[in-house]
């Protein structure tokens, strides 16, 4: 399973607008190899979703990816006409939305449009899609698929509806799935439930999973490796258990620290100071040095990546550094 899915290498998509240009992924670097679970974590706005839809070239005017390289087993996908990434989408590499009726159209039975889909990409009869189709609900556990599928989107609940979504990611077992905050919105025993599912699923079908989430301990439950993000930029990145055994980065720890797990019962819950920048408004050298406890005047140049792609972090004072300072 140590095939390299994915190679990415200083990715930058930016935006310009009328006020200046925005620096939405500013540099990312992030590799994924077949059966793998990367998490992509960081707070709203720290360019997580503009990352996952420049992989797949979903992103709209006046956005652009500007510089970087995109190796999807080996094909430049910047380099590839939209006709070729018309065909890659739903085929080899799948999205799944936070919001799952970004997926499904509300007039259409689920299973109309996962034979639309099927067909799409597959040379196969009706029945022959419909077959598909009822196989990839059943996968994820919707109870009794062959009745199921043709029900409307409305008659789902939303923990059933994102596992349609899911289910359609699935259908043509791709090699690549960006899931973009897809259990967010759902009790955490309907998310478990989702997490167990995906886990098995990507173990048993060799797919390589990119999971973009703000919230540290999905991605503790979830993946193997994670790469942390901070206004547009990975700030450390390595396997779960570096990462949040052994935080290098303020803001790392940060995210860690405002886990209701790590908090005592009764008091309120630690906070990172402060807000992230706004897009126009990134300070100068480090961006986390306003909110950060450890900032000097060496913050004030832009610190580049310590380490290498399976364990770094971009930080003049690692943590390690000063606590046994």
């Amino acid at each position: 399973m140590s095939e390299t899915l994915l190679e990415v290498r200083n990715l930058k998509t930016w935006f310009e607008t009328p006020k200046g240009t925005v620096k939405a992924v500013d540099g990312v670097d992030l590799t994924l190899n077949r059966g793998e679970i990367l998490g992509l974590v960081g707070e709203s706005g720290s360019g997580k979703s503009i990352t996952g839809f420049s992989l797949l070239g979903l992103v709209d005017p006046p956005g652009k990816v500007v510089e970087g390289s995109i190796l999807f087993k080996g094909e430049d996908l910047r380099a590839a006409s939209n006709k070729r990434l018309q065909a890659l989408r739903g085929d080899r590499i799948a999205m799944i939305f936070q919001d799952p009726m970004m997926t499904l159209n509300p007039v259409l039975r689920i299973g109309t449009q996962m034979i639309e889909t099927v067909r799409a990409h597959a040379n196969v009869s009706k029945a022959e899609a419909r077959a598909m189709a009822r196989d990839a609900l059943g996968m994820v556990g919707i109870p009794r698929p062959e009745e199921r599928i043709d029900a409307y989107p409305h008659e789902f609940s939303g923990g059933m509806r994102q596992r349609v979504a899911i289910a359609i990611a699935l259908l043509h077992k791709p090699d690549l799935i960006i899931a973009d905050e897809p259990t967010t919105a759902l009790d955490v025993t309907i998310q478990s439930q989702i997490l167990s599912e995906v886990q098995k699923l990507t173990r048993e079908m060799g797919m390589g999973l990119i999971w973009i989430s703000h919230d540290l301990g999905v991605v503790a439950e979830l993946a193997q490796n994670v790469a942390v993000m901070y206004a547009g930029r990975i700030v450390e990145r390595g396997t779960v258990d570096q990462v949040l055994d052994t935080p290098m980065h303020p803001y790392t720890r940060g995210l860690i620290d405002s886990l209701p797990m790590e908090n005592d019962r009764g008091q309120p819950l630690k906070q990172i100071p402060g807000n992230a920048p706004p897009p126009l408004g990134r300070p100068e050298g480090c961006p986390f040095r306003p909110r950060c406890g450890f900032a000097t005047d060496a913050c004030l140049s832009e610190p580049s990546e310590t380490g290498d792609l399976s364990r770094g972090w971009r930080c003049f004072h690692p943590l390690a550094q000063e606590v046994t300072a």
